[in-house]
């Protein structure tokens, strides 16, 4: 509209060039306009698309100058001072802070202390938070500290009627989130906790939720052993897959197949604990070691473990034994039969989790039967539920490793038979790969 009055305007002021019609050319000067205007809604029809975009371009080259103005003296909400751009040319240039010059007065030791707080924190602000529930507060700190950044600040408690509380208190829009929550003993209460903080970084528009089972709760209900029993395993996975996850980080399950019940949109990272109690034993001076295995579903367990050993420390005649046990009902187990032999033999018993040590106790006495030397267990898991503790310290075993994926008690660091060593290293090296887009599998090779 604005072209096309501007296009008349200009067409009848050209007609007014020149000397004042009189009155006996009123008539002709009259036609003349009207051709006029019609010549000039012609010329319009034929040319006003390229008037128009004569002045879009020109309203968005003002526009732009504009916006430039006002991004070369904006301050950087990240850095302590107003850094000011001066460039000959309109354009704006992004300059890191790491690159910037030191700043000309000297700072005092507090000053200089807060600037390097400042600084790890701007580091670690980039993506990767932490967060952990109630579950083993130890082991996440003991992550936190080996990447080198905080636990995030969240509230994980109860209300007065026993309600799970839970709050975080940090931004997360659009970080990766990683929350580190063992399902142990009280597996409801660490359970419950576990989803409600998952709800709550997905309701606070997390970009990505990675929680990190240490060790899985129900995860030994994972198939239908009689009539009229669930699959607790796979009802847990659902549980978890249906509140929006995006991965699963667990160390030593229970049975492979777990993995199967997550969805084909949740990809699950089975850690293999053993190769920590590879190290521990490693460096001890065994004789004639054999790997024993104390049921049959355990076999491939014990077989990696040996693998294990063999090639990180050259240890070539190393056996394998096997010991099929018949159960009368849950943690009960009414005969033992070894398969291999261990005769002057220094044996480790490789499972994955001791829950009461009844199985452990009489695998050891039947090994000590057979005519073993020693005999050393190893788990990923020491539950320890009831008589536990006092089983293997009175039991024929010289020592029991454990991980730290259940958080310990003063009961078991007074048990000077069971040992327990940190699976922190690995947990927070598999965070980090996970963060940095890096493989995984190499970790175990």
């Amino acid at each position: 509209m604005i072209s096309r009055r501007l296009l008349t305007s200009t067409q009848t002021l050209c007609m007014r060039v020149g000397n004042t019609p009189s009155k006996a050319t009123a008539s002709q000067s009259f036609s003349t306009r009207a051709t006029s205007v019609g010549v000039g809604q012609s010329f319009w029809n034929e040319n006003g698309n390229k008037f128009s975009c004569a002045l879009a371009v020109t309203a968005l080259a003002s526009t732009a100058t504009a916006l430039t103005l006002c991004e070369k003296f904006q301050r950087d909400p990240m850095t302590k001072h107003a850094v000011q751009i001066e460039e000959p040319s309109s354009s704006v240039h992004a300059i890191s802070p790491k690159v910037l010059s030191p700043p000309v007065e000297k700072l005092t030791e507090e000053e200089a202390r807060l600037e390097r707080a400042a600084m790890k924190a701007k580091k670690h602000a980039g993506g990767l938070k932490l967060f952990s529930g109630n579950g083993n507060m130890a082991l996440s700190l003991e992550i936190a500290k080996i990447l080198g950044i905080n636990l995030g600040k969240a509230t994980v408690g109860r209300f007065a009627d026993g309600e799970v509380n839970c709050m975080i208190h940090e931004n997360v829009r659009g970080k990766d989130v990683y929350i580190i929550q063992p399902t142990c003993p009280p597996v409801n209460d660490n359970i419950m906790e576990l989803l409600l903080m998952i709800s709550s970084l997905n309701r606070a528009s997390a970009r990505r939720i990675t929680v990190v089972i240490p060790y899985y709760g129900y995860a030994r209900q994972d198939r239908k052993m009689q009539a009229r029993v669930p699959i607790s395993a796979a009802d847990v996975a659902r549980l978890l897959e249906s509140m929006g996850i995006d991965r699963v980080i667990a160390v030593d399950l229970h049975c492979g197949q777990i993995q199967g019940f997550f969805g084909p949109r949740v990809p699950v990272d089975n850690l293999d604990g053993g190769i920590v109690g590879i190290d521990h034993f490693g460096g001890k001076d065994l004789h004639n070691p054999v790997i024993v295995s104390p049921d049959a579903g355990g076999v491939y367990r014990a077989k990696k473990f040996k693998e294990g050993l063999a090639h990180k420390y050259d240890m070539e005649d190393i056996g394998l034994a096997m010991i099929i046990k018949q159960r009368a009902r849950a943690g009960t187990v009414d005969q033992m039969d070894l398969v291999g032999d261990v005769n002057d033999c220094d044996c480790i018993i490789v499972d994955d989790m001791i829950d009461t040590a009844g199985t452990l106790c009489k695998a050891a006495d039947v090994l000590k039967a057979k005519g073993a030397r020693r005999v050393f267990a190893f788990a990923s898991h020491g539950l320890l539920s009831g008589p536990g503790n006092d089983r293997i310290a009175n039991s024929a075993m010289e020592e029991v490793v454990i991980l730290n994926t259940i958080p310990s008690s003063p009961q078991r660091e007074a048990n000077e038979t069971l040992v327990e060593l940190s699976v922190a290293p690995l947990l927070a090296q598999t965070i980090f790969n996970v963060h940095a887009k890096k493989s995984i599998s190499a970790l175990f090779k």
